[in-house]
């Protein structure tokens, strides 16, 4: 899991809609006044949804048959097409 980020007073109050969209996918941020965590903004249980798929973003994809069964596995159940 990735960490929080973090977020100074000032830069919070300044980038206030940026950080809710971000906690609307998810993500976890720290709010730090001096330098000392003081509070985290977290998703509402059941709410977040994440945007991105982390290490794997861009580098899959689905192949054009990807729902289709192999031959084996049709027959191994008797499906006929």
């Amino acid at each position: 899991m990735e960490a929080a980020r973090q977020y100074n007073v000032h830069e919070a109050q300044t980038h206030f809609s940026k950080i809710l969209d971000a906690v609307a996918t998810g993500e976890e941020v720290i709010i730090s006044k001096s330098g000392e965590p003081v509070a985290k903004v977290i998703p509402l249980a059941g709410r977040g949804r994440r945007g991105d798929y982390g290490p794997v973003r861009g580098r899959a994809a689905a192949t054009d048959d990807f729902d289709d069964a192999p031959e084996a596995f049709d027959q191994a159940f008797g499906v006929d097409e």
